[in-house]
């Protein structure tokens, strides 16, 4: 993979692990940080000896929210323009699992990019926000659509109308993340998480994560429609054949995603 200013990525086993890194801005996310995390994303994606991802920033920031330089003197047509927004888009297409590992301030851009992931590990230190609001502007990366999803109505809205924070543990009781850790541990957690999970079979995975995000997007007669044809298809795979077979052979199975 090539080398990139704002990001640094590596793997480990089966994890392929994106750190956000523009310590001096707090990881604000700017159109060459998100045009670099998507494209780390896809290839992480297309690589068969990845299962899944991790995206982190630092023990200060995950990430602060959207960079302001770039935003404050903008008119509504180039902001229309530039679309830096619709790279959030690009997330909605990998069919491998992230998981966001979240230290100190997860605002704004940042706290709409760790919801756009699947899954949440938070530090001790994590606070989530969305204080659009107090600079004049909404959220317009998922927050109005996601944060209520997650938190429920309310609770979103205190956030978003009146800029409440949440802890790490306000976070973990609202269903915001799915587990608060040592502020040391977050990022080892994070990559056994994902390592556990990318020794699964991947087929099922990917479909098994495909299906859950359509319970948020559709009536519960096409979801139904979908995970059962998806269930279905899964016996074609070789991984049905084997994992079935390992659990009646009492062995543990041989995955291919095939």
């Amino acid at each position: 993979m090539k080398e990139n200013s704002t990001i640094l990525c590596e793997q480990q086993q089966r994890v392929g692990i994106i750190r956000l890194n523009r310590p001096e801005a707090l990881n604000a996310l700017n159109a060459q940080l998100l045009t670099e995390l998507m494209d780390a994303l896809q290839a992480f994606d297309k690589n068969d000896h990845i299962g899944a991802m991790v995206i982190s920033g630092s023990e200060r920031a995950f990430a602060a929210g959207a960079d302001i330089r770039e935003m404050a003197d903008a008119s509504a047509i180039e902001m229309l323009e530039r679309d830096s927004i619709s790279q959030f888009d690009r997330i909605r297409s990998i069919r491998k699992p992230i998981i966001a590992a979240v230290s100190g301030w997860c605002l704004g851009g940042g706290n709409e990019l760790a919801m756009s992931c699947d899954m949440i590990i938070a530090a001790e230190n994590a606070r989530f926000g969305q204080p659009e609001i107090t600079i004049g502007i909404i959220p317009g990366a998922g927050g109005t659509q996601r944060l209520p999803r997650a938190v429920g109505k309310a609770i979103a809205m205190e956030m978003i109308l009146n800029n409440r924070t949440l802890t790490a543990q306000e976070a973990l009781q609202f269903g915001l993340v799915n587990k608060v850790v040592p502020t040391n541990e977050v990022l080892n957690e994070a990559v056994k998480l994902a390592n556990e999970i990318a020794n699964k079979p991947p087929l099922a995975i990917q479909l098994a994560k495909e299906a859950i995000n359509l319970a948020y997007e559709t009536p519960l007669h096409e979801g139904l429609h979908h995970e059962r044809r998806s269930f279905y298809f899964l016996f074609a795979s070789q991984d049905q054949k084997e994992g079935m077979r390992a659990f009646l052979e009492k062995r543990a199975p041989q995955w291919q995603g095939k």
